[in-house]
C-alpha cells in the first residue's frame, strides 16, 4: 500500500486540487469536510493535520460500513429512505469545501437490493447537492476526491494490491519528487488545449467508433473545462451538451461498478434527445431501473474526453474515478447519463434560472452516472459555417 511519503504527497495534491477546484481563495476560519472510508485513515489523519496548520477547521465524517449501508437499503421503509438527518442541510448551506477519500471494502453488497430503493433515496437527497452546486456556483465552495487502495479493489480489477497501488501512485504523479508542480503544468497544458477546442463555432460532434456513432450538440454558450482540481487524477476535458439533439449510438466497453451492482457493455440508442433502447451484457435490469430514477436519468449530461499524453492510467481499475480518466493506447470518452454541469455554461452559472436551464438543455437528474469507452476513435467537430474539423484521434486532441 501507500507509504507515509505517498501519503503526504497524496494530501499535497489533493489541498492543490481544493485550491485549484474553487473560484475564491480559501481563508483562515473556512470549514472543510472530510468524507473518508475506513482504509483511507491514514490519508485523513494528514489532511486534517494540514488543514489545522492552514488555520481552517475539518469537519471528520467516516462514511458507513458496507454491512450498515446494506442493512439501510434492506430494511428502510419510504420515510427512512427519504429521512435527512437534523443538521445536514445547515452543513450543507455553511461548509466550504470537501474531500471525499473513496477506499471501499465490497464493490457488490448491494446487488441483491432492489435498484428502485436505491434510486428513491438518492432523489430524496438531491436538494442536498442541489445546495453544494448552487454554492459552488456562487465561488462559495470547492471539492474534490480521491482513491486510495484497497484488496477489494485489486480483486476486481484483477491486479495484483501492489500492481493497484503503483496504478495509483503514476497516475497521481506521486513518484514525483514534487507531484503538485507536475499537476501545475499539466493544468497549464490543458488550458491551452481548452481555448483552442472553445475557440470554434460548433453545431455538432460527431463520434465514430467500433460500436459509436453519436452526434451531440454543444448547445448554445458552452465552454469545454476540466482538469480543474476536483478529482485526483482527472484528465478528462468535457462539456454538458443540449441534450435535446443527441443521436445515434453510444457503448461503454468499460465494466463498471456502481452502487453495490456491477453491469457491462451497456449499449444506448438515442432519436433526437431522448433514450429509445436499452442493451447491457451483464445487469440490465439494473441499467433500466437506474436510467428511469427521475425524469432526467435517461437524458444525456456529458460528454468527454481524456488525452492519453497527460493520462498514465492504462490498467481497468474497477472505479470510476480512475477508469473516466484511462489513457492507455487510444485514450477515453465517456458520457454521463443525468445530471449536467452548470459550469460549462459560458457566462455566470447563477443566472441559469430553472426555465434557462431546460432551454438551453442542461439536463437535471438526481443521477449523475460516467459510462466509458477506451476503444479507437475520431471526434470530429462540424462548425456552423460547414467545415469539418477532427479535434480527436489516436487518443489524444489534435491540437
Amino acid at each position: 500500500m501507500l507509504t507515509k511519503l505517498q501519503i503526504i504527497k497524496y494530501a499535497d495534491v489533493l489541498l492543490w486540487g481544493l485550491k485549484t477546484a474553487r473560484k475564491e481563495t480559501y481563508k483562515r476560519g473556512d470549514k472543510i469536510l472530510i468524507r473518508f472510508d475506513p482504509a483511507a485513515l491514514k490519508l485523513a489523519e494528514v489532511l486534517h493535520k494540514k488543514i489545522l496548520e492552514m488555520g481552517m477547521n475539518p469537519i471528520m465524517r467516516p462514511v458507513i460500513s458496507p454491512v450498515i449501508e446494506y442493512d439501510f437499503y434492506n430494511l428502510a421503509n419510504k420515510n427512512q429512505l427519504a429521512f435527512t438527518a437534523p443538521g445536514q442541510k445547515e452543513l450543507m448551506e455553511n461548509v466550504n469545501g470537501n474531500i471525499f477519500l473513496r477506499a471501499p471494502e465490497s464493490l457488490t453488497h448491494l446487488s441483491q437490493i432492489d435498484p428502485k430503493k436505491i434510486g428513491k433515496a438518492a432523489v430524496a437527497r438531491k436538494f442536498l447537492r442541489d445546495i453544494l452546486n448552487e454554492r459552488e456556483e456562487q465561488g462559495k465552495f470547492g471539492w474534490t476526491l480521491c482513491v486510495s487502495p484497497t484488496e477489494e479493489l485489486a480483486k476486481y480489477a484483477q491486479l495484483t494490491p501492489k500492481e493497484y497501488t503503483n496504478q495509483i501512485i503514476r497516475a497521481c504523479y506521486l513518484d514525483k519528487k514534487d507531484p503538485v508542480r507536475a499537476w501545475k503544468e499539466i493544468h497549464k497544458n490543458a488550458m491551452t488545449i481548452k481555448t483552442w477546442i472553445n475557440s470554434m463555432d460548433v453545431k455538432y460532434y460527431h463520434i465514430t467508433g467500433n460500436q459509436i456513432d453519436l452526434r451531440i450538440a454543444p448547445g448554445k454558450k458552452r465552454k469545454w473545462i476540466g482538469i480543474s482540481g476536483h478529482n485526483i487524477p482527472s484528465f478528462e476535458l468535457f462539456l454538458s451538451p443540449d441534450w435535446h439533439k443527441t443521436e445515434g449510438q453510444y457503448y461503454a466497453n468499460q465494466p463498471s461498478f456502481r452502487n453495490g451492482n456491477y453491469v457491462e457493455g451497456i449499449h444506448l440508442f438515442f432519436k433526437k434527445g431522448v433514450l429509445k433502447e436499452i442493451k447491457a451484457k451483464k445487469g440490465l435490469q439494473f441499467v433500466q431501473q437506474q436510467l428511469a430514477m427521475d425524469r432526467g436519468a435517461s437524458r444525456l449530461g456529458e460528454f468527454s474526453l481524456t488525452d492519453k499524453r497527460f493520462s498514465r492510467i492504462n490498467k481497468f481499475m474497477a472505479n470510476t474515478l480512475f477508469d473516466e480518466n484511462y489513457g492507455g493506447r487510444h485514450g477515453n470518452c465517456h458520457i454521463a447519463m443525468g445530471s449536467s454541469y452548470t459550469d460549462t455554461y459560458d457566462g455566470d452559472p447563477t443566472e441559469l434560472t430553472k426555465e434557462i436551464k431546460n432551454t438551453l438543455g442542461f439536463n437535471d437528474s438526481a443521477l449523475h452516472w460516467d459510462l466509458v469507452n477506451t476503444e479507437e476513435k475520431i471526434v470530429q467537430a462540424e462548425l456552423t459555417d460547414g467545415k469539418k474539423v477532427i479535434i480527436y484521434e489516436k487518443g489524444q486532441f489534435k491540437y
